[in-house]
């Protein structure tokens, strides 16, 4: 049986799920005996690959760059997991959307908090361009799964990756 090919995504988030990832200790090492993992924030990989069977996206959109991403992400995956509360709900990265946009965001960060030279920066490369608002995954890509969590619990997610490995669909039940 050919070896599934897994991936971790890091948008608009705090990275507390990969953290929680990292939580699942002795596992990882079952893991990495059964998965081939082809893009993380763990690894040094520059492009999102081709081919991914499963994806774990954590963070929600809240940039272009991140915009970008999620479609790519979408394209060259089978499966796409929300992973975590951002992703699912936007959560913690979405406070700023009752501002109405990005600029009020941008003005207390750059200007009104800055000790010199207040300035907010336009030049490509440096800060990606914020989104007037902050989106949850699922309402700019399709999502498979959502796992719920802030962040969710290294049990949770080996329960869900456990049932994708032996390629059912894991179901969650309130912690």
């Amino acid at each position: 049986m050919a070896r599934l090919k897994l991936a971790t995504v890091w948008l608009g988030g705090c990275s507390g799920c990969h953290m929680s990832f990292l939580d699942l200790d002795e596992w990882l090492i079952d893991l990495a005996g059964q998965v081939d993992l082809v893009y993380s924030p763990f690894a040094d990989v520059k492009e999102y690959p081709q081919g991914v069977d499963v994806v774990l996206v954590e963070g929600a959109i809240a940039n272009e760059d991140h915009l970008q991403m999620i479609q790519i992400v979408r394209e060259r995956s089978q499966i796409l997991v929300s992973f975590g509360d951002c992703a699912v709900t936007g959560n913690v990265t979405a406070l700023r959307n009752p501002l109405g946009s990005a600029e009020p965001v941008l003005q207390r960060c750059y200007i009104e908090a800055a000790d010199i030279h207040g300035t907010i920066p336009h030049e490509l490369g440096i800060v990606p361009p914020l989104l007037d608002q902050v989106q949850p995954v699922h309402t700019v890509v399709p999502v498979d799964i959502y796992l719920p969590g802030c962040p969710p619990s290294a049990t949770r997610i080996q329960t869900v990756l456990e049932a994708l490995l032996r390629g059912e669909k894991p179901r969650l039940i309130a912690e």
